[in-house]
């Protein structure tokens, strides 16, 4: 059992997931998001659910460096210390990239990079100078492949991915672990938000954010540094390795359209 978790993006989606689901083990959280009036509702629901856990709620944009500061100093704390991490804050934008406003797509990079880069930084330090802890960070596999329509976001997922295995390769013998979990379409609030809202997915392709968080939140305990949740993704993950990228490249264009 986590003794104390940070989940940042608690108030909807995939961190809602894992907020009920460590409280439901007896877990203290601390909830992050920005609308506070979201993640007051979420703590008294878990306040009456698990009289015994400890909710903070901790309201913070991540794109702006203060509340990022803020959030990051919770991370680092020392009393109270925060066990595991979950960064699972993220939005995403669908279009081509001359038609987007440049000032969201770089709001994007802030939320789905800068944030996961200096809160794992901050975890990392106070974890192994303690000698424990774990860190979740939430990917997607839309980051394995290079879609057309879906640039930023893409790239931001694919920064996650590689980033989170290059230091659970760093943190081997440390006693702190760090997971990379690469989702695929989640039923979350996440696609009406990114502008593909109605598009015909198969239902066959979805998982619910309930399923995705327990998943990645045993993967996590387990120590295991990747972590693509679902039989259907981990099938199309495999089948497009030995694809060449250029003709990855048109499918994934030619999906994406019609998606």
């Amino acid at each position: 059992m986590t003794h104390t978790a940070l989940v940042t993006g608690a108030s909807s989606g995939i961190g809602r997931a894992m907020v009920r689901q460590l409280a439901a083990e007896g877990s203290d959280v601390v909830l992050v998001a920005r609308d506070r009036a979201r993640l007051e509702a979420l703590a008294a629901e878990l306040g009456e659910a698990h009289p015994t856990v400890g909710v903070e709620v901790l309201p913070a944009d991540l794109a702006r460096r203060d509340d990022l500061e803020a959030v990051a100093a919770r991370v680092a704390a020392t009393d109270h210390p925060i066990d595991l991490l979950v960064n699972n804050a993220g939005f995403g934008t669908y279009g081509d990239l001359a038609e987007l406003d440049v000032e969201t797509e770089l709001e994007e990079i802030a939320v789905n990079v800068t944030a996961v880069v200096r809160l794992t930084h901050a975890a990392v330090r106070a974890m192994t100078a303690r000698g424990t802890g774990a860190i979740l960070n939430v990917s997607s596999v839309a980051g394995l492949q290079a879609t057309p329509g879906n640039a930023t976001y893409g790239a931001t997922k694919a920064f996650v991915a590689s980033f989170g295995e290059s230091v659970a390769g760093e943190l081997e013998g440390t006693g702190v672990t760090l997971t990379t979990v690469l989702p695929g379409f989640t039923r979350t609030e996440f696609h009406e938000r990114a502008g593909v809202g109605g598009r015909p997915v198969p239902d066959v392709a979805w998982m619910s954010a309930e399923d995705v968080a327990a998943r990645a939140l045993a993967a996590a305990r387990a120590g295991r540094p990747w972590c693509v949740p679902g039989v259907l993704n981990k099938v199309l993950v495999a089948a497009a390795g030995p694809v060449p990228r250029g003709l990855k490249r048109r499918i994934a264009a030619r999906v994406a359209r019609r998606v």
